[in-house]
């Protein structure tokens, strides 16, 4: 019986499975990339605000603590964002007539709350407390970034359920002092041997729960 195939036919399908192992493999690598890429999860993208406010001005020149516009981060799952009446408590006073706070002003007038635009919007399907991170010891600026050198607030940290998986595995590395916890300059991680230590002990002084409890879905998908 005549053979059917060339033999150069072996070596065509040699290529063709190895060329196919390396196209998925390579679809898959571009795939993850992508899904960490800014395109993707917004980081370091800057979003339009009805008033450019400059974190950089009020907490990093004026020195103004978080607490005094997000009043309920210790206390809430949201950190809060100020009504305009906090806005006029200085700009009543301070630049009391500039242009550019007119839609302060008009907010404030009619009562109308400022549309902001959230910048670390989370999933509907993520669960977040900010005031058990807090209470905890997890600073602004682990999550957040230097606000305090941000013009505009960006998205310093992916939001990926990775990253937030870095902390849940190795709390030890992200606690702080309580009253860190709202100093920008603080370090953002624990890594020398001295500061895990620190961070073990806290831990257990904040009774932060075991990682397979951290890690568990229902800790955060609810």
């Amino acid at each position: 019986m005549p053979q059917i195939f060339h033999h150069s036919t072996n070596g065509l399908a040699k290529t063709t499975i190895f060329g196919a192992v390396f196209i998925l493999g390579a679809a898959l690598y571009v795939a993850a990339e992508i899904s960490r890429s800014s395109w993707n999860t917004g980081q370091w993208v800057e979003i339009p605000q009805p008033v450019q406010f400059s974190h950089k001005h009020h907490v990093g020149d004026d020195g103004i603590d978080c607490r005094y516009c997000h009043t309920s981060v210790e206390s809430s799952a949201s950190a809060g964002i100020p009504s305009t009446s906090v806005c006029m408590n200085c700009h009543k006073q301070i630049w009391a007539d500039s242009p550019y706070l007119e839609p302060v002003r008009a907010s404030f007038r009619s009562g109308k709350p400022l549309e902001w635009v959230r910048v670390h919007d989370l999933p509907d399907y993520v669960y977040f407390n900010h005031s058990i991170h807090v209470n905890k010891g997890v600073g602004c600026s682990t999550c957040h970034g230097r606000v305090d050198q941000m013009p505009v607030v960006l998205e310093a940290s992916t939001l990926q359920m990775e990253w937030c998986l870095d902390c849940h595995r190795a709390p030890e590395k992200f606690l702080r002092d309580k009253d860190k916890i709202f100093d920008m300059k603080a370090a953002p991680e624990n890594k020398t041997v001295a500061e895990l230590q620190h961070g073990n002990d806290l831990k257990r002084q904040n009774h932060v729960l075991p990682a397979k409890v951290l890690t568990s879905c229902s800790t955060c998908h609810r």
